[in-house]
């Protein structure tokens, strides 16, 4: 005998006892092994190359005698370790946020109301609602259940699922593994079935935490960007190590002094260096996630990042992502006539119409959770509570589950005076059907009426009864004699917005295929609804089934609209899609949705009604299971990749003219430009533009307007390399220009450093600024905002001027004084040096 699982007279905790237990024991997590230490983070600081260079340089300095130098070299490796303790805080707490959004969730019983809340908030006494595919989050005593088996290999080692059974009033834990015991385990999977348990352990108290393990973390793993980005700062310290080397001993034996030689080599070391870039791909892949959950997208895997951006199909279950999940009863088929259903004017039904209401409220949970028996019990209480047809003083004697070989299920119930057993089913019509053994003359009048149901996009239900008199029950359904009673036609209105989210798609390149479990009639409806472009025909998961693979991945070029499918069919349709080159994305809630999720390059399942196992097999979780939402994603994939090209693109033209002004007045024996002092100003510069600059810049105008980017794209292509070293080189040139032009009229080389040091500021800046955007000018940028921008530009000009200006910090770094029409020819010709890459803009050669 099965349990009736009741949630009426279960009230659970109340929100003030939850709070007053969260203070006195804490949260149900294990403790953290990802958050790094202050002095983590610092040894960390103090291993990066470009603080083993200014240590060096100080060190120089102070066997030269510049002291002031010295010290200023290191005030700046403290500013070096603020910056760096800022970045790891905010990426710390994106990371930890994201860890809380992924952790399990639950499902409990709060103020007698069901609530899913996050796992780690789950309390001791908490009432527990355990349901097929989710993770148990607490030790607990199973009150109640029904069918209920539970994968505990976790702690066991035995894949074999274990039956679980009611406590009978006795709340003992047992050990974990064997059937017939009533304790569940945090973190082990409900693989059938429904349970109520009241927790008794949380955290470390659990069996989970006495192993000390570990089990919902947010996955740091090497992304393709990352082993491309590691590759090239590689070759970028073998070709300084190599240059800097060579400055040494052209330094040293030109000119016979080999510490400011070491100085020189160690400046040029710091320019070529490109530290920024693995800062870089860490906070935006980071800032990435964060930003694509404001969108109501979580991020589990950082690779998925880079793979939105080059998605081609996106498909889409119908129910629920597609439309609101918010059924409501709409048309009934029985004893040969149709209603339509107007719960507004709140009708009574037609009496032939009462017993398969009467028998559909029977089939479905007395609590209901799921959202068609939800709206069957609405119409139930709206239009038969005066009536001989709700029987909630009936008891439930058995209940035979859905399954994969029949897609149906019933309740059997056993009236007050006890005489016989009453048998309600529900279920696909052709199941029910089925169970019904109708002949062929039936069957068609059944299938002529589910098409007419089907082509005004509802969803529908066949419904059946029987009676049984025997003591022992039957093994299988089959052995009932069901009589079938009529269907059921449901309403699910499509959500709002997805007709231009899916417009949008259009328009980008992407493709959305459908996938439903309804009849290709009401699929075709809906799509109509929502204006997906229907190609050839409709696919069924049945004519599926009868391809050969090299058939089915012809056919799906042409097909939009999957219909009857059931979540096995999944991955077919997903490898099918793959071997024609396409970049899928596949949405699923089930359990039996995992392997398509595990098999698209990007996975998404539901965040509102999936279950734990589907979120762990995918690489995105939809929070509010919105299709606008997964377009939301691609939009914001799109915008982190251009973001991060455009920073590299920066990076790399930047450090162009400075490798170049630490280099020419080394090999051409004339004064030194730069020195270390100056890299670290410039550098100061750097990094927070290439982090935090183009991190925060808005979406381009036209992201949304282009086909999606290859997969085998790289990051640094050779257009963008290209065209970066020639903003590079530009600058430079420019740069070298004036620094030539001032010797050459005999200036000093303390002005001619002041103004090649400014102008290669103001082309820094000009650098930031064209770099923003490769298809909308300066002007045109600016008015995109950008708040981080303009601290960025205010800080380098103000800093500027105290260095040019407050005559400590001007003797400091070897400068002359600067008068108005000086700082005019360093600001036009740091201006000059980007108007060739603004006029490719403006010509749309870019």
């Amino acid at each position: 005998m099965t349990d009736d699982l009741d949630f009426k007279n279960i009230s659970g905790l109340f929100e003030r006892e939850v709070t007053e237990r969260q203070e006195k024991e804490g949260y149900n997590e294990l403790p953290s092994t990802k958050k790094r230490t202050i002095f983590a983070i610092l040894f960390d600081v103090v291993r990066e190359p470009m603080f083993l260079l200014l240590i060096a340089s100080g060190i120089i300095y102070l066997f030269l005698g510049s002291l002031d130098e010295a010290l200023m070299l290191l005030g700046f490796v403290f500013v070096i370790i603020g910056i760096t303790f800022y970045q790891e805080s905010k990426t710390e707490r994106t990371l930890e946020a994201l860890r809380d959004l992924s952790s399990p969730r639950a499902l409990v019983i709060r103020d007698g109301e069901k609530k899913r809340i996050p796992g780690r908030e789950v309390v001791k006494d908490d009432i527990l609602i355990l349901e097929e595919g989710d993770r148990v989050p607490a030790d607990a005593i199973v009150l109640s259940c029904s069918h209920l088996l539970i994968n505990e290999s976790l702690l066991t080692g035995e894949s074999v699922p274990v039956r679980k059974v009611s406590c009978g009033g006795v709340m003992d834990m047992h050990p974990p593994g064997g059937d017939e015991l009533p304790s569940v385990y945090s973190g082990t999977l409900v693989v059938q079935g429904q349970g109520i348990a009241k927790v008794q352990s949380i955290g470390l108290s659990t069996e989970m935490g006495k192993i000390g393990r570990r089990l919902e973390t947010l996955e740091d793993e090497d992304t393709s960007l990352q082993k491309e980005t590691r590759k090239l700062v590689l070759n970028f310290a073998l070709a300084g190590i190599c240059l800097c080397a060579a400055v040494i001993l052209i330094y040293g034996i030109t000119r016979l002094d080999w510490l400011n030689g070491f100085l020189a080599g160690i400046t040029l070391a710091m320019a070529i260096l490109p530290e920024e870039i693995p800062v870089v791909l860490t906070i935006f892949l980071a800032l990435g996630a964060w930003r694509i959950s404001k969108k109501e997208v979580l991020t589990r895997r950082s690779n998925a990042i880079q793979a939105l951006g080059s998605a081609t199909v996106l498909c889409v279950d119908k129910t629920g992502t597609l439309t609101l999940n918010e059924m409501s009863v709409s048309k009934i088929h029985a004893n040969g006539i149709f209603h339509e259903v107007n719960l507004e004017k709140q009708d009574s039904l037609p009496g032939k119409i009462h017993e398969i209401v009467e028998f559909s409220i029977l089939a479905s949970q007395r609590d209901p959770f799921d959202p068609m028996e939800k709206a069957l019990k609405k119409l139930g209480k709206d239009t038969l509570s005066n009536t001989e047809h709700l029987h909630d003083d009936w008891s439930l004697v058995r209940e035979y589950p859905l399954s994969q070989e029949l897609l149906a299920m019933s309740h059997v119930w056993k009236s007050p005076d006890g005489e016989d057993y009453i048998i309600a089913a529900k279920g696909a019509p052709e199941a029910i059907g089925d169970l019904c053994h109708l002949d062929e003359k039936e069957t068609q009048k059944m299938l002529n009426n589910i098409k007419s149901m089907a082509d005004e996009g509802l969803r529908i239900l066949g419904v059946a009864k029987a009676s049984f008199k025997q003591i022992g029950l039957p093994v299988k359904q089959h052995d009932f004699k069901f009589e079938f009673l009529g269907l059921i036609g449901y309403f699910d209105p499509v959500r709002p917005g997805v007709s231009d989210a899916i417009e949008e798609c259009y328009t980008a390149g992407l493709r959305v295929v459908m996938i439903t479990g309804d009849y290709p009639g009401t699929a075709k409806k809906i799509a109509e609804q929502i204006g997906l472009t229907p190609r050839e025909k409709i696919i069924t998961g049945q004519e599926l089934d009868e391809m050969e693979d090299s058939m089915l991945r012809n056919s799906t070029k042409d097909v939009n609209i999957f219909a009857r499918m059931v979540p096995e069919q999944k991955l077919r349709l997903v490898n099918a899609l793959k071997a024609n080159n396409e970049v899928v994305v596949m949405t699923g809630d089930g359990v039996n949705d995992a392997p398509a999720l595990k098999s698209a390059q990007i996975g998404i399942s539901m965040g509102d009604r999936g279950t734990d196992v589907a979120r762990e097999a995918s690489a995105l979780v939809l929070l509010n299971d919105d299709f606008s939402s997964i377009v939301d994603a691609v939009k914001m994939g799109r915008r982190i990749f251009d973001n991060l090209k455009k920073a590299i693109a920066y990076i790399f033209a930047v450090h162009i003219p400075v490798i170049g002004m630490s280099l020419i007045p080394v090999i051409f024996n004339l004064p030194l430009v730069l020195l270390p002092v100056q890299i670290v100003f410039i550098e100061l510069i750097i990094d927070p533009a290439c982090s935090i600059v183009f991190e925060a810049e808005p979406a381009e105008a036209n992201v949304m307007k282009r086909p999606p980017r290859s997969v085998k794209e790289p990051l640094f292509d050779r257009k963008i390399i290209s065209l970066s070293i020639l903003q590079g080189i530009s600058v430079l040139i420019i740069v070298l220009s004036v620094y030539a032009y001032t010797l050459y009229n005999g200036k000093g080389e303390m002005e001619a450093r002041a103004l090649s040091f400014t102008t290669l500021i103001i082309a820094n800046l000009a650098l930031i600024l064209t770099n923003r955007s490769w298809s909308m000018t300066i002007f045109e940028t600016l008015r995109s905002p950008n708040k981080a921008l303009w601290y960025v530009i205010g800080g380098a000009l103000l800093f500027l001027g105290l260095v040019l200006y407050v005559e400590p910090l001007r003797n400091l770094f070897g400068f002359s004084v600067l008068h108005i029409e000086d700082l005019l020819i360093c600001a036009m010709a740091g201006i000059i040096s980007i108007l060739w890459f603004e006029a490719l803009k403006i010509a749309g050669k870019l």
